[in-house]
């Protein structure tokens, strides 16, 4: 006998797709900025963004008034002015 021709149906995956992408896209802007700031290690994030820093998110960051691009040189006036 020979198949009857299915319909294909839309499944979940491509509802949980859409959500991954969204993260995805999230945490590759933030690994963006990681790597722009040059890596820095959790106690260079407190040193120049407090307790806080490396809880905190780039924009949170941000809004402190440094951004990924000045945080080496905002780490470099703290350090040096130890």
């Amino acid at each position: 006998m020979p198949r009857k021709a299915t319909k294909k149906r839309t499944t979940r995956k491509a509802v949980r797709n859409t959500k991954k992408n969204s993260a995805g896209k999230a945490r590759a802007e933030g690994l963006r900025l990681f790597v722009l700031a040059d890596r820095p290690s959790k106690q260079q994030l407190v040193l120049v963004y407090g307790e806080r820093g490396p809880l905190m998110t780039w924009q949170e960051r941000a809004a402190t008034g440094v951004t990924a691009k000045q945080f080496q040189s905002a780490l470099a006036a703290k350090q040096s002015g130890r």
